[in-house]
Formats: C-alpha cells, structure tokens, sequence
C-alpha cells in the first residue's frame, strides 16, 4: 500500500514540477487533438475547482482523508486487496495536494480534458488517483448478501418449496394454493 501510495505522490510531483516550468506561461498546449490539452492553472479551491474563493482551509480536507483512511487501514488490515489499492491512490493522492497547499497555499493543475466548449475542470495526477480510487473503493464496498445466502453461510437449510409440496418429505402430497390463491 505504502508503495503505490509513494509512487503516486512522486508522479504527482514531477508532473506538476514539470506544469510548472513547461506551462506557467504558455498558452494550452495539444495532446490529443483538442480533446486533450495541458492548461496551466492554480486552483485554490479543492478537486477540480469546487469552493475556489470560498474562506475555507481546504488543507483540512487532505489533513482529514489522510486520517481517514490510516483509521481504516489500521482498523481492518485484512482488507481485500482492490480495496487496499483504492485507499493508496486515495492516500498519494491526499499527499500530492496537500504538499501544494502547504507549500504554495494552493494546488497546480494541467489536465484538461473536453471536446469544444464542454470541457471538464483542469486537474492533475493527484485528483485522477483519488477519483479512481474513490470509484474502485466504492465498487469493492461488500455487498449486503440475499437472505438465502444468509441462512446457508450460518448453516441453516431454506429448501425451495416443491410444486408437489411434502410429497418429498412423506407429506401426502397434498394440493396447496399456489401464490394468488388459486390450487394447483
């Protein structure tokens, strides 16, 4: 977990080490035609622009996902490993944007991803691996099991209802309504 939480806290840094010498002062640069572009921009507010302007510390936030998800690594150890996964990227993630905030009270972003003039807010390394990581958590969230499978796992025997019912279980066989009331 450590490792991967490191490796995206490095890559954030050089890439916006590399915005900020690269992009500072040029124009949007091309990637992949106009649907991928590099734009430089300083976003004071949290991921993606959200509360620019606001009075709000929003180290804070970084400060608090970071405890947050330390609590649950510390709490549950034993969590599967696309869970463990999720919580690094989120985890470097946190890191690379808080290390901005502390240092320069605001954060460097450089992704810009659109086509015309819809065009998703200017991100960076750091707010693509919380959001994957925010998503493969969610999908790795476990499911609340059928009752069926309930009473199997705790040992008890839901056997599914015969059309003949209790003809297998010496019953008689006799005829009982099917659901709606009517006999079969």
């Amino acid at each position: 977990m450590g490792a991967v939480a490191a490796a995206v806290l490095v890559l954030d840094m050089l890439t916006k080490a590399w915005a900020n010498s690269a992009l500072r002062y040029a124009p949007s640069r091309r990637v992949i035609g106009d649907v991928v572009r590099f734009t430089y921009v300083r976003n004071p507010g949290v991921a993606f622009g959200l509360g620019a302007g606001l009075p709000i510390p929003y180290a804070v936030f970084s400060i608090a996902a970071i405890a947050a998800i330390l609590y649950m690594v510390i709490r549950r150890p034993e969590q599967g490993g696309v869970r463990l996964f999720a919580l690094a990227l989120i985890l470097g993630g946190a890191f690379g944007n808080l290390v901005d905030r502390v240092r320069a009270g605001d954060v460097v972003d450089f992704i810009d991803i659109g086509i015309r003039q819809w065009r998703w807010p200017v991100f960076n390394v750091a707010d693509s691996a919380v959001t994957v990581g925010v998503i493969l958590f969610a999908f790795s969230w476990p499911r609340h099991r059928a009752p069926e499978a309930m009473s199997e796992a705790s040992g008890e025997s839901r056997e599914p209802a015969s059309l003949v019912d209790g003809a297998e279980r010496g019953g008689g066989g006799e005829a009982r309504p099917l659901p709606g009331g009517r006999p079969h």
